[in-house]
């Protein structure tokens, strides 16, 4: 899988794709210009991801589902409860997919 089909998979990266194809049908932008966002896009979210953030979140939740396929974890959480040292929220579901970012760079 590359990093452009994990982020493509995202909602925004959904939502991108759909005004991206709908620009091109209604002619308003060329296919060839419409790959150069679709790369600007995957720069800009593998740049966003190299941050380092140095916060801890510990979470609290009923594990509803776990699968790992193609090196690829997926994690349903329900009822889970963030926390960290200033504040805690209340999530009904959560979705997390989580890869080894090392298979990305192949």
């Amino acid at each position: 899988m590359t990093t452009f089909e994990l982020y493509q998979r995202s909602t925004i990266g959904i939502c991108l794709t759909k005004t991206l194809d709908e620009m091109v049908s209604s002619i308003t932008l060329s296919p060839e210009l419409t790959i150069q966002v679709l790369i600007q896009f995957d720069k800009s979210m593998t740049e966003a991801h190299e941050i380092q953030v140095k916060r801890k979140v510990s979470i609290k939740e009923h594990l509803h589902t776990y699968r790992f396929c193609d090196n690829v974890w997926t994690f349903i959480l329900q009822d889970a409860l963030f926390k960290n040292e200033d504040s805690q929220e209340n999530v009904g579901r959560v979705k997390i997919v989580s890869c080894d970012s090392k298979l990305l760079s192949q």
